[in-house]
């Protein structure tokens, strides 16, 4: 077993298939997007086992291949013949990773770490190589054990040389703190861009503090540390029409690029539409990967009835046209389980819930808030705009992790539904969030970025 400072002999692991062993630095543009991703794994890699560092962050871009990263790092240490802990925020993060490491080794031997009371879920424990044990001692014959931080935090455990914290950006740095003796080396990997910790009380009290526990684990460990920071340059599930205005609103200092170029995806149908709004907006989110369907301007209630009809309908033409998604990996009709109706609110979900029922539509369609649905992917989502038919601009509404999560979770195309007028009311609400010491300015500014995005869809206004 290493100490803390040794440099860990691990094997080569072999790269995807989608990234060739060649690689160039990952910032030199005439280098493909797979040999700039590869160029940044192995940069990871051996930042990490290297010794040199305590800790090393990795920020992701959407659809980056952070997990993809976090299984090829496991893997290594596992190859190396060294434990490791792996922490997630979630028990669905949990059972993804258990079931990515054990699809991309068949041979390797995860410990899934749960509480009492899990139930396994059917992927999980249909698995060969996972063994679930609410007790580390039963978990002792595996090299990998997975977790998420909650369960970390009252788990009597060892010292272990290495960890892997996934989502460490939407990890709150009170969660850190209990699991920090457990380990002597960690891989931090999370996505800077989308969602900040959230808490259901008053946070004020503790802001400009050091120990402020809304503070990321990644912004805590800046605070102290001087760790180093590695990004992954490229994004293989935007695609070509959604990269730039993604990276300039959300990344506009850790830029990337899409994996494909312009044309090599293609989104079609099968059936041509009708003279009318709906199909208008289908054609131009086929032609372009992006449309606003405009609804007029007017004050809403936030179930916005009018504005949760014209989603659900959208959902429902857009199946009925019968799409076909053509892309790097060939080409696949896009049935429900590939589309996705995103929102602000739970209670807007309840009502686009309903609206699809009336509409018709089948079931397998998520619809969901941004917060459930970061980390996923879909060919095609709808979303309803935050600001839609509002009368003011919140900071809650205005959070630019928001609207990166809802606007970066199609491969093909993303329908944007809003009410005219957002950039008039952005214009009368400016930010006027509360200044507190020692707090750093983030970026980007949710106002901007509003606005960055709005400006980009009116080249594809589909008026209502």
């Amino acid at each position: 077993m290493t100490g803390p400072g040794e440099p860990l002999r691990v094997a080569a692991v072999a790269p995807s298939p989608a990234i060739p062993a060649a690689a160039l630095p990952g910032e030199d543009r005439t280098a493909t997007p797979a040999q700039a991703a590869a160029a940044a794994t192995a940069d990871v890699l051996a930042d990490f086992t290297g010794g040199r560092h305590q800790g090393v962050v990795v920020d992701s871009p959407p659809g980056a291949g952070k997990s993809t990263l976090v299984v090829t790092a496991a893997r290594a240490i596992a190859d190396a013949g060294e434990p490791l802990m792996i922490v997630a925020q979630t028990n669905e993060q949990v059972d993804d990773l258990a079931v990515r490491l054990t699809t991309a080794d068949p041979r390797l031997r995860v410990g899934r770490l749960s509480a009492r009371g899990y139930t396994p879920s059917p992927r999980v424990e249909a698995r060969d190589g996972i063994t679930i044990s609410h007790a580390l001692d039963d978990l002792k014959g595996c090299p990998i054990v997975i977790a998420t931080a909650d369960k970390w935090a009252f788990t009597k455990a060892e010292r272990l040389p290495w960890a892997i914290v996934d989502e460490a950006y939407q990890m709150r740095s009170d969660k850190l703190l209990p699991i920090a003796t457990l380990f002597d080396r960690a891989l931090f990997v999370g996505d800077p861009g989308q969602l900040d910790p959230f808490s259901t009380v008053g946070v004020d009290r503790w802001a400009g503090l050091s120990w402020d526990p809304m503070q990321s684990a990644v912004a805590v460990l800046a605070r102290h540390n001087e760790l180093p920071v590695h990004r992954l340059p490229v994004s293989w599930r935007l695609p070509a029409s959604a990269a730039p205005l993604v990276s300039r609103a959300f990344y506009p200092f850790t830029g990337f690029r899409s994996g494909t170029g312009p044309g090599e995806r293609r989104l079609e149908y099968t059936a041509a539409g009708f003279p009318v709004a709906h199909d208008r907006t289908l054609d131009e989110a086929a032609a372009s990967g992006w449309a606003l369907h405009e609804l007029p301007s007017r004050h809403a209630v936030r179930t916005d009835a009018e504005a949760v009809r014209a989603c659900a309908l959208l959902a429902v033409r857009l199946l009925q046209r019968g799409p076909v998604a053509h892309d790097e990996h060939g080409s696949h009709p896009v049935g429900p389980d590939r589309i996705a109706i995103g929102c602000a609110h739970k209670d807007q979900v309840a009502a686009l819930r309903a609206a699809c029922a009336a509409a018709g539509a089948p079931d397998g369609i998520t619809i969901d808030t941004a917060n459930r649905l970061q980390g996923r992917e879909y060919d095609v989502t709808i979303v309803l705009h935050p600001l839609s038919g509002r009368r003011d601009a919140t900071a809650f509404h205005l959070e630019s992790g928001r609207l990166c999560v809802l606007t970066s979770r199609h491969r093909h195309a993303c329908i944007v539904v809003a009410r005219a007028g957002i950039p008039e009311l952005l214009d009368a609400h400016p930010s006027t969030g509360g200044v507190h010491l020692n707090v750093p300015v983030k970026f980007p500014d949710g106002w901007e970025a509003n606005h960055a995005v709005l400006d980009h869809l009116s080249r594809h206004r589909v008026p209502a």
